[in-house]
């Protein structure tokens, strides 16, 4: 078996994790789920009884969620290819703090404007999300651009996981036009330097369904229901 994906689209926080992929280089597989449908079915539910991407399943068959705990397994692989920090070092500390305050507090900012977007909310219930979300996503870009300062990376002088995690999330402000980025030119350029890495472009043409040309390990796309009778076999 290989080390499986499963990724949600539209514009899912599991794009990171791609991004993650194909920085390492191993061999892996991706497998789409439609949101809201699929990810909230019962075929999905028995991967991931929570209902939400990403889904990691191992290539032991282990399965694990959550943004946080995918990248810091595949962290732990590639400590010599700058994408992560050994644990117990000043680094690792960082790059934990990081993606933390990206995880509770940047990705959660946008949590009021998904909420209005998916569930058809009108009328002074939608602007009252609006208004709230706006406020909690300008205070967190404000944040993170004070987490950034005059550095290359969200680290430092190179990439690591906390970088593919923010390109995924940073581009929701295309969906929700609340703030404008040129205001943070820090996290502007970050995101534009972002854009142009080829395993972004990567991510982007996969979430799309277009032709993805990987410059990492990956292997190809399969179905849930693969997916379901691996785990079938593997028990």
């Amino acid at each position: 078996m290989f080390q499986t994906l499963m990724y949600g689209v539209p514009s899912g926080c599991s794009f990171g994790s791609i991004v993650a992929l194909e920085w390492l280089g191993e061999p892996y597989r991706l497998c789409r789920i439609e949101m809201p449908g699929v990810v909230q079915s019962d075929a999905y539910c028995q991967i991931n009884p929570v209902g939400e991407t990403p889904t990691l399943v191992t290539a032991t068959g282990e399965r694990i969620s959550e943004s946080m705990a995918i990248l810091h397994h595949l962290g732990a692989r590639g400590i010599g290819k700058g994408l992560s920090f050994a644990q117990g070092t000043r680094e690792f500390d960082r790059l934990n703090q990081v993606l933390a305050f990206l995880n509770t507090s940047f990705f959660a900012a946008f949590g009021p404007l998904w909420y209005a977007l998916e569930h058809g909310v009108e009328g002074s219930d939608k602007d009252a999300l609006r208004a709230y979300g706006a406020a909690k996503v300008t205070k967190a870009h404000a944040d993170l651009e004070e987490i950034l300062g005059n550095k290359d990376w969200l680290l430092g002088d190179r990439r690591t996981l906390a970088d593919a995690y923010f390109v995924g999330i940073a581009r929701w402000t295309k969906h929700h036009d609340v703030v404008d980025r040129r205001d943070y030119p820090g996290l502007q350029r970050l995101f534009e330097k972002l854009e142009a890495d080829p395993a972004v472009r990567f991510a982007h043409a996969v979430e799309r369904g277009e032709t993805a040309v990987s410059g990492g390990g990956f292997l190809g796309e399969v179905s849930l229901d693969d997916i379901l009778r691996q785990q079938v076999l593997a028990a």
